[in-house]
């Protein structure tokens, strides 16, 4: 399996900027997409399977960073903002962060800075798309259960020993025994604490029980 090369997106008007990062995120080993405008950012294919993160200068003509950040979000296209500007100020700052944005630099930058806002950028990305992938499987890994064997999680989640699933079920406890080892098999745990774990990512609740 090939490694994957994380992609840093660059959206700047002013062309010495877009040029000297090409030059820097290349340098540092990454793969670069530049654009010239928002609404040019807008209309490519910018969707990657491998980590990515987007520099974002806030004010440009037409659609703004910040307008783009927001709009992005609208379209639940989530990916790291790094915003950079020659005007910024504090209260920009706060409401860009607020907003989500990984870092705000202010032009001109240092190089290292840049490059280190990046690295915490692709890290978060790369955890995020982890957690997503994780919730993926473990969704497919629901989906193979039958009704039944969904049923018995919902009662092994509580705590319950077969036997009581048994008598609350009306079925004997060999038969809960036998339900259990395929949950455990399909979930690929080896606990009812790691299903608990799983099952609480996935908003799953308990059975309602009585006693």
């Amino acid at each position: 399996m090939s490694e994957s090369i994380p992609t840093v997106f660059v959206v700047d008007d002013d062309s010495s900027i877009r040029d000297s990062l090409s030059l820097l995120l290349s340098s540092a080993g990454y793969s670069f997409k530049t654009f010239a405008s928002a609404e040019e950012f807008l209309e490519s294919e910018h969707s990657t399977s491998d980590p990515a993160c987007l520099v974002l200068d806030v004010k440009m003509p037409g659609i703004s960073g910040l307008d783009l950040q927001k709009e992005l979000t609208s379209r639940n296209y989530a990916i790291p903002v790094i915003l950079i500007t020659g005007h910024g100020d504090i209260p920009m700052s706060v409401q860009a962060m607020k907003k989500g944005a990984v870092d705000f630099l202010s032009k001109p930058f240092d190089d290292d800075q840049l490059l280190e806002a990046v690295k915490v950028a692709l890290h978060k990305d790369s955890k995020a798309r982890a957690g997503f992938n994780e919730l993926k499987h473990t969704a497919q890994r629901l989906d193979s259960l039958t009704a039944r064997e969904y049923e018995i999680l919902t009662f092994l989640i509580t705590g319950m020993l077969n036997k009581q699933i048994a008598f609350e079920l009306k079925i004997s406890e060999r038969t809960v025994k036998a339900h259990r080892k395929q949950v455990f098999d399909k979930m690929v745990v080896n606990s009812i604490a790691e299903l608990v774990r799983l099952t609480e990512k996935m908003g799953i609740e308990p059975a309602d029980i009585s006693f």
